[in-house]
């Protein structure tokens, strides 16, 4: 066969995480396929990364780009109006790739000629306890991995922003992301799903994806979460499945044994029963790590939770004319 050589785009928009851009573009310098550029947007940051991506200017084909803040949709299209390769790769500042994560998705696309892909995420050893618990939360079957990227789904695959690619005249052709602030990357994928595109999980092209490291954080991001799943309802009608539903299910039975515990308090065995799962599904996962299983109870309960919730709160926008 022959090995054909291709120029790769890598589109990272940046929000007030230099640090976390700067462990991305060092694991950058070690890829293995050389082949590409990467593009740095600066979402209007008040902490730039100008002086990160100054220090790779001999290790990558880097250009920076600073912007008023617009969210990170806005950002990514205005980096693919500089980029030249054939592939737009899209990637979050709070990613870390393997030396072989570009070699495995241009092998991949010898094989898959596809318009769109994404690969999946993991969670690094050297992560901190809740940040593999909120990794646990956020990929566990449990939960509600089943609507993300795992070889193994409830839905149709559609790639996220933390790790996809796409042709650059797709993406034209599509006018890239639009300017929503959250779901947006999901918005896009269901276009280029319903434009009839090509689309493909690359298992083996798979990053280390940091997460939030409080609980705090970790609830309004999904808070925002479920609430942006109504608004691709409201954009794409019949997107919303019953899978998607389930944290909002969740949050209803939740408050609803909570009330009815008053009167009948072993009714709280089930939460025991969960918590348990749980407990013992995480540290199976972690290699016995009891420190990620007793952190990833809270975590899963704030995941489906605070999903659920952002759900039933903005419910009623679903019936409303407005779709703006």
């Amino acid at each position: 066969m022959v090995f054909t050589m291709r120029l790769y785009s890598l589109l990272i928009p940046v929000f007030n995480r230099p640090g976390e851009l700067d462990d991305l573009l060092s694991s950058l310098c070690r890829q293995t396929y050389v082949h590409f550029e990467v593009i740095v947007v600066e979402d209007g940051s008040t902490i730039p990364a100008r002086e990160v991506v100054e220090q790779y200017r001999e290790c990558l084909n880097i250009r920076y780009l600073a912007i008023e803040n617009s969210g990170p949709g806005i950002a990514r299209n205005r980096g693919a109006e500089l980029a030249r390769g054939e592939y737009l790769l899209i990637l979050d500042s709070d990613v870390i790739v393997l030396a072989a994560w570009l070699e495995q998705i241009h092998d991949a696309l010898k094989h898959y000629p596809v318009d769109a892909f994404g690969g999946p995420d993991r969670a690094h050893p050297s992560f901190s306890p809740i940040q593999r618990a909120i990794n646990y939360a956020m990929t566990s079957f449990l939960t509600t991995g089943g609507i993300r990227g795992g070889r193994r789904k409830l839905d149709k695959f559609y790639p996220r922003s933390f790790n996809m690619g796409i042709r650059r005249e797709v993406y034209q052709e599509l006018g890239g992301f639009a300017g929503l602030r959250y779901g947006e990357d999901i918005d896009f994928s269901l276009r280029i799903v319903e434009a009839g595109y090509r689309v493909r999980l690359f298992p083996a092209a798979w990053v280390y994806h940091k997460r939030r490291t409080n609980l705090r954080r970790f609830f309004r991001q999904v808070w925002h979460s479920g609430e942006a799943r109504i608004e691709l309802c409201r954009r794409h009608p019949g997107s919303l499945k019953v899978v998607h539903c389930l944290p909002a299910l969740f949050a209803l039975m939740t408050v609803l044994l909570l009330v009815s515990s008053v009167f009948h308090p072993l009714l709280l065995g089930i939460f025991g029963g969960y918590a348990a799962l749980l407990f013992i599904d995480a540290i199976w996962r972690e290699r016995g790590d009891w420190r990620v299983g007793l952190l990833a109870i809270p975590a899963a309960f704030t995941q489906l939770l605070g999903y659920g919730l952002g759900f039933w709160h903005k419910l009623p926008r679903l019936w409303t004319r407005d779709k703006k």
